[in-house]
């Protein structure tokens, strides 16, 4: 399935079959009262594929974020996560889905009062029953999995820190661990390195798209640092204004496109001085 608009009729535009999608939206939208967040997204994204969402403020990202991982219902159309309709999941169902959906946020969703060790179990608790979930916080179960993830994220020596004794870097990489200890399906990130700098977020983009691709997962992350958007994503979805403007790949971003899809946002952004790989 493929999305155009006027903005992108000389652009190479990505294609979506159907067939082992990860996600396919069927014309889904998502309204608070008369206020219309998302409208009419169709969209399909194949399992393993490596998806950048940009837009300005307000476009919807987050929401459609929260409506892949069945933690909201679209009020029109359907949306089918890891082959199932969200709408008719419910409890035991419901639970099974998000264990097979990775998410991580800007703020990283580590419990400040809990060692590193402890964070990272946390990817289990889908899979363990809650006997062993309580025993865990006293005697850490799957140590050595712990171990190996931070090992992988290259800071296995902070294994019994406490969250409040890492960078803003290093809790990135925690909540990695995390994922890598879950082993999702797909992974959901939501602005993972708007707070950081931008030779940090480049590594925690790294990291998680050789993660997912090491695993053959599928990845998408809400990207607000557009310079880290050429060289670690093969398709791109800009919304604005709770449509697809853009659906297409990294190559055919150029800056009137960027100018049209942020508006005011394009200078304060700096987006005029974006590397964007265009040959001089």
């Amino acid at each position: 399935m493929l999305t155009r608009t006027k903005t992108e009729a000389d652009h190479p535009v990505v294609p979506s079959p159907r067939a082992g999608a990860a996600f396919v939206l069927d014309r889904v939208s998502l309204s608070y009262g008369r206020h219309e967040v998302l409208k009419d997204i169709s969209l399909d994204i194949p399992r393993g594929q490596q998806v950048a969402v940009i837009g300005p403020s307000g476009s919807g990202k987050t929401t459609l974020f929260r409506l892949l991982s069945g933690f909201l219902m679209p009020t029109a159309g359907r949306i089918l996560s890891l082959g199932q309709d969200t709408r008719g999941l419910r409890g035991r169902r419901l639970r099974a889905l998000r264990r097979d959906i990775g998410v991580i946020y800007q703020n990283d969703n580590l419990i400040p009062s809990l060692r590193v060790v402890h964070n990272v179990l946390m990817g289990r608790l889908g899979h363990w029953w809650f006997g062993r979930a309580l025993l865990s916080l006293f005697w850490p179960q799957q140590l050595q999995a712990a171990r190996d993830a931070l090992r992988e994220v290259e800071i296995e020596d902070k294994l019994w820190a406490m969250p409040g004794e890492l960078s803003g870097g290093q809790q990135q990489r925690v909540a990695i661990a995390r994922l890598l200890v879950q082993n999702p399906g797909v992974v959901l990130a939501d602005e993972p390195v708007s707070q950081l700098d931008l030779r940090l977020g480049r590594d925690v983009i790294e990291l998680l798209t050789r993660f997912t691709r090491q695993r053959h997962s599928t990845l998408l992350v809400n990207l607000h640092t557009l310079d880290l958007l050429q060289g670690n994503f093969e398709r791109v979805i800009a919304l604005r204004e709770g449509r697809v403007f853009y659906d297409g790949a990294p190559a055919g971003i150029s800056r009137p496109m960027l100018s049209e899809l942020y508006g005011a946002e394009y200078r304060a952004l700096h987006l005029d001085q974006l590397d964007l790989g265009e040959a001089p």
